[in-house]
This record gives structure tokens, sequence and C-alpha cells, in this order.
């Protein structure tokens, strides 16, 4: 792995789960961390209750914008971090790969969208333990 990993977060639309994912890793890792994220169907705009949840604990994603899965961000990707986006992600080996298990937010109310947003939130503290990198305050 690289002194700064890359870390890709891969959904299907690119417009919730991996966008909240990315948000929490940024503002955690800082620039520790290259951060990716990436949908293999890439919805027209972010979900607003997404960043209505994220705003809520101050991280601001509203500017982010879905973007289309490439093979190229897989390759150039450490680890690789899938959330329901069945077989469309390509495998390397080499690379770390974890699917996250997570409801998606599409359609869902903000109460439901909050506790999506609380698992992710978890779920990178861990991955940066794992990754040995240190939380910024």
């Amino acid at each position: 792995m690289n002194d700064t990993p890359t870390v890709l977060f891969v959904c299907v639309h690119n417009a919730g789960r991996s966008q909240m994912a990315a948000g929490y890793l940024r503002r955690m890792a800082g620039n520790r961390v290259r951060v990716l994220s990436a949908g293999s169907e890439p919805a027209d705009r972010i979900n607003p209750v997404a960043v209505a949840a994220m705003a809520e604990d101050g991280i601001d994603i509203a500017a982010e914008a879905p973007t289309l899965l490439a093979t190229e961000s897989v390759a150039e990707s450490d680890v690789v971090i899938t959330m329901g986006c069945g077989d469309a992600c390509p495998i390397f080996p080499g690379k770390r790969y974890e699917d996250w298990a997570l409801d998606d937010p599409a359609g869902a109310e903000l109460a439901d969208v909050r506790r999506i947003r609380d698992e992710i939130k978890q779920r990178v503290v861990v991955l940066l333990d794992e990754l040995g990198i240190p939380e910024s305050a």
C-alpha cells in the first residue's frame, strides 16, 4: 500500500452511501488518504436527503457530483469498498475489497438516512483504524 493510500467507495448511483462515506473519510483522514467515489449507474445529482443528513454532522457534500465508475479508479485504489453495486466493480489482484451491506438512502426519509449515515461513520472509523491512520481532530 502507498504512503498515502487511495480508498474508492462505490455504490450504484454515487448519490448517497458512497458520497457520505467519502465525506466522512475526507473529514477524518484529511490529506493522509486519497478518497474517490463512483457509481455503476450514477444519478444525475446527489441525494438531497443525504446532503441534509451529512450537514447535520457538519460535513458539506452538496457540491459533490455523481461519477461513473471507471476501471482506472479501481486500478489506482488500494482499498475498494462497495455498497450494493453487485458485480459492476472490476477485480484486480492485490487490492483490498470490502462490501458494506447498507440500506440505500434513495427515497428514504431523513430519519432513515440518519441511521445509514451513522452506520457509515462507524465503519469509516474502523477503516481508519485498520489502515493505521489516526482520526484528524
